[in-house]
């Protein structure tokens, strides 16, 4: 079996589809085909079977994938270790990042952390809080930028807060948002939370929603076109100035406030490149949060 075979059996597994796996895995389908064939001449098995709809694993093709899944971690350990053992600081860094972070926050970051540290690589995951969350937990990734309150034991840094306002294109009052109509979004549980129990503690009728979006970006972008209110993060708002605003407090006149943190396990540490990013965030959070 050479490296790329358990790729081949993952993708193929993850995709359930030749064509889709081929795409992914930059290969023609006749040669995916090809490979996956002596895959199963070296083990002696049928590994799938093609129908109509894509292919189907057998048992030993089921067990064959989580072992690529397996085989894979454990080889990118293996290379990750003997990156470490060099007295460079190389190799290749995992990041989980949440949506919002990776746009605004993440590229300067690398860019600067890059031309100190030249020979590390990044591969970068995107998505909400809670997905980057556990594939931190999961060790899927090195390191994970989550927003909210999450628990975590093991090594954290707090990178910034920042508080959460409504906020539309024309003057109004806290006072008129359950007539207002509201621009809603897909967004991470913890937020949602944090909204909906202002809510609550603040109005005895529902919010009027007139419309729901994918995204906070896409929210913003319809509040400044004067089609609603929004319930957004400060710092989503801060090239904006032609928009009214009110920061969100609690039942006690104190801004209600969402931070962002950066997790890794300690034992990930242990490896250089880790080890000075880290350094590198710490720094970089007493420069221009603290």
């Amino acid at each position: 079996m050479e490296n790329r075979d358990w790729s081949i059996l993952q993708i193929l597994y993850q995709e359930q589809n030749i064509t889709r796996a081929a795409q992914r895995l930059y290969l023609s389908q006749p040669a995916l085909t090809k490979r996956l064939r002596q895959i199963e001449k070296e083990f002696g098995v049928q590994i799938v079977h093609r129908g109509r709809r894509g292919v189907h694993f057998t048992p030993q093709g089921e067990y064959l994938a989580m072992c690529a899944d397996e085989m894979l971690v454990k080889l990118s350990k293996i290379k990750e270790h003997v990156a470490n053992m060099g007295e460079r600081v190389k190799g290749t860094l995992r990041l989980g990042v949440s949506s919002y972070f990776a746009r605004y926050q993440l590229p300067n970051l690398l860019k600067h952390f890059s031309a100190a540290y030249p020979d590390v690589e990044f591969k970068v995951v995107t998505g909400f809080s809670k997905d980057v969350y556990k594939s931190v937990y999961n060790q899927d990734v090195h390191i994970g930028f989550v927003r909210g309150n999450y628990s975590w034991a093991e090594k954290k840094l707090l990178l910034f807060e920042e508080t959460i306002c409504a906020v539309a294109k024309n003057p109004f009052s806290l006072h008129d948002l359950p007539t207002m109509p509201r621009i809603d979004y897909e967004t991470d549980p913890l937020l949602l939370a944090l909204v909906n129990n202002w809510w609550s503690a603040h109005y005895s009728q529902p919010p009027l929603i007139g419309m729901v979006v994918d995204k906070a970006d896409t929210c913003r972008e319809m509040v400044s076109c004067g089609l609603g209110y929004g319930i957004l993060p400060r710092l989503m708002l801060k090239d904006i100035d032609d928009l009214y605003l009110y920061e969100l407090t609690d039942t006690s006149g104190k801004p209600i406030k969402r931070q962002t943190w950066m997790f890794c396990h300690e034992d990930s540490m242990e490896l250089k490149m880790v080890a000075a990013f880290v350094r590198f965030m710490e720094e970089w959070t007493r420069k221009h949060h603290r």
